[in-house]
């Protein structure tokens, strides 16, 4: 059996175990203790007491771990006929001006945002909301 076929197939037949592992290749504010809250069928809970930041992991991370000039996003449109390579840092730098301007906008907390920008802005959007 090949390497993908043994990660799924554990992944079907101990799903605690396999996504325990790989919650462990992310950065958590606090650890979970559980890996699948099963109390209430059918509302399953992954991770529930685990506290962890998407935009950290998705961008801060890479900076702290001295993988900031890489590049972290490629926005070519053949639409507009625009390119552009962000690296991690630059990707960190343009959320986190977004992230600020939020509150001063008036914009309210990370659950009741829809933004909607342009091709070639609107990668900021969702990272900067979790961020406020």
């Amino acid at each position: 059996m090949g390497r993908y076929a043994e990660a799924f197939q554990q992944s079907i037949t101990d799903p605690d175990t396999f996504w325990g592992a790989a919650a462990s290749g992310i950065d958590w504010f606090r650890q979970p203790t559980v890996v699948l809250d099963k109390s209430s069928p059918p509302f399953y809970r992954w991770f529930a007491d685990g506290v962890m930041n998407t935009c950290f992991n998705a961008l801060d991370r890479h900076v702290r771990d001295g993988r900031g000039e890489q590049a972290a996003l490629i926005y070519d449109s053949p639409v507009t006929g625009t390119d552009r390579t962000l690296t991690y840092r630059q990707l960190l730098d343009e959320v986190a001006r977004f992230a600020a301007a939020m509150p001063r906008a008036s914009v309210p907390g990370p659950h009741h945002r829809q933004v909607m920008f342009p091709a070639g802005k609107a990668e900021f959007t969702q990272p900067a909301s979790y961020r406020t």
